[in-house]
């Protein structure tokens, strides 16, 4: 198989969203030719970046509409693509998700095989990019127990996440999954599945739904400032995600899965001093940890079952990203650096929206 060199015409699905804005701005600079979709025209703000980008870039942006549930939607998008990436995927607060099998599972999953379908239909692409997550890997952290030496690794696949149970997980789940079979049952295009830990840093996208973008919500406005509950998270800087993207692209060598994600995880405490170095006057930022016991005693009032609290409260582990560094050449922004812009994000964003104060 070739590789995707600059100006070869790729597809990019969900254009607006957090990740999706960053790759198709990535891939202009780049040099190639990028078409990608939208839901719908309705909501100007999540358009314009990817308006700004086309009169950055003209004559190299085309926006398609499409939707994740319509049987071949992506089939005009993808004529002439030589890659697809499919990015396009509901990320919800679990307080946002009111039925998972229609909120999260069906869109994951019925998305994936119309775009794979797409792909099946054009013969010109060579290479399906998917973007899944590191909770197609595990369900919980107490997972990570099980694995070897307790290091997160490629290797393993989600077995504990259900519609009930962590609804998110278990649809990247069942989409990556069903995005092998399809590459399985024939021999004309390859996959390469990109498994990123929590998504940070700047939205290109001001009206970004992305539950990455605002998962820090509570940190940032001071929910935690008598003290930080002891979670930690696998990250990732949005810019590096795109970057690896197009690297699992043009890379002829790359296959398999790729955990995208630093090697240590950074908790809430952590977070919150490396952004007091910068705002020391904010009150708002938690000073110390909190024990674990008031987490225990009052988690549930704050929509945290005991169950979830005793498989992440306190457990962490490491990452096993060498693929991710030795095969595709990435270099991991450092986390400060990726908080800060985050934060800053974040800042502007409720700027221009007070009315969600």
């Amino acid at each position: 198989m070739s590789t995707s060199p600059p100006g070869r015409t790729v597809l990019v699905t969900g254009g607006s969203g957090f990740v999706a804005a960053h790759l198709v701005r990535q891939l202009l600079e780049r040099g190639h030719r990028v078409r990608t979709t939208v839901r719908g025209p309705a909501n100007p703000a999540k358009l314009a970046p990817l308006r700004a980008l086309q009169d950055a870039h003209p004559g190299r942006l085309d926006v398609f509409e499409a939707d994740l549930l319509r049987e071949g939607s992506f089939d005009e998008p993808a004529k002439g693509c030589s890659v697809v990436f499919h990015v396009a995927s509901p990320f919800l607060m679990p307080e946002k998700i009111k039925d998972g099998q229609r909120d999260v599972v069906d869109p994951a999953l019925h998305g994936t095989r119309n775009v794979v379908g797409a792909v099946d239909r054009t013969e010109t692409v060579e290479r399906l990019v998917f973007t899944s997550t590191v909770g197609a890997i595990f369900g919980d952290y107490a997972d990570v127990d099980h694995m070897d030496g307790r290091v997160l690794s490629e290797k393993y696949v989600n077995t504990t996440s259900t519609v009930e149970n962590n609804p998110y997980h278990y649809a990247k789940t069942v989409a990556e999954q069903a995005a092998w079979d399809a590459e399985a049952a024939q021999s004309r295009w390859r996959m390469v599945s990109l498994n990123p830990g929590l998504i940070l840093g700047p939205s290109l996208t001001p009206a970004s739904d992305s539950g990455s973008l605002f998962l820090l919500d509570e940190l940032f406005k001071g929910y935690f400032f008598y003290g930080a509950p002891d979670f930690s998270f696998t990250t990732v800087d949005v810019r590096d995600v795109a970057a690896a993207h197009i690297a699992a692209a043009e890379h002829p060598d790359a296959h398999g899965r790729y955990i995208l994600a630093a090697e240590e995880m950074t908790s809430f405490h952590q977070m919150a001093q490396l952004l007091r170095r910068h705002h020391p006057r904010d009150l708002r930022l938690p000073r110390t940890a909190l024990p674990h016991w008031p987490v225990r005693v009052l988690g549930p009032a704050f929509g945290l079952s005991q169950d979830y609290i005793r498989k992440h409260l306190g457990i962490r582990f490491r990452v096993d990203n060498r693929r991710s560094t030795e095969e595709l050449g990435l270099v991991y922004r450092p986390i400060e650096e990726t908080l800060l812009d985050h934060h800053r994000s974040w800042s502007e964003q409720r700027r221009r929206r007070p009315a969600a104060s």
